[in-house]
């Protein structure tokens, strides 16, 4: 029984270093996903209560006009970096063409995960 081989005790530097670096691919993948949710808009907060953004039009890398609903009434505001500016409330409320509700993530994962080419 002397050929036999030790086994690799699970605190050794070689472990660890596998540890330590499995740890950093995660996190890093963690932050690669949700970079990319964050600029594809995949996940937009909408709200639900009396303030609401209902549309919103980016016209510049750092600029939007967003349309907020308040209660009854609707405001366009102008957003940038170098704050926010309300452009004008309007008279009329602007009715939205009805398009289905962003899906919620699991849903969409779901959509992603049947798509053809993936194996599940």
């Amino acid at each position: 029984m002397t050929g036999m081989a030790q086994p690799a005790s699970p605190l050794s530097v070689g472990s660890l270093t596998q540890l330590s670096l499995s740890l950093i691919a995660i996190v890093g993948l963690i932050l690669a996903i949700s970079w990319a949710l964050k600029r594809l808009k995949l996940t937009h907060p909408r709200g639900s209560g009396e303030i609401a953004v209902i549309d919103e039009l980016g016209v510049g890398p750092r600029e939007r006009i967003v349309l907020i609903r308040v209660g009854e009434s609707q405001v366009l505001v102008g957003i940038s970096a170098a704050g926010m500016m309300p452009l004008t409330p309007l008279a009329a409320p602007i009715a939205l063409k009805g398009g289905p509700p962003p899906p919620v993530f699991a849903e969409r994962l779901r959509d992603l995960m049947r798509r053809p080419g993936n194996s599940a």
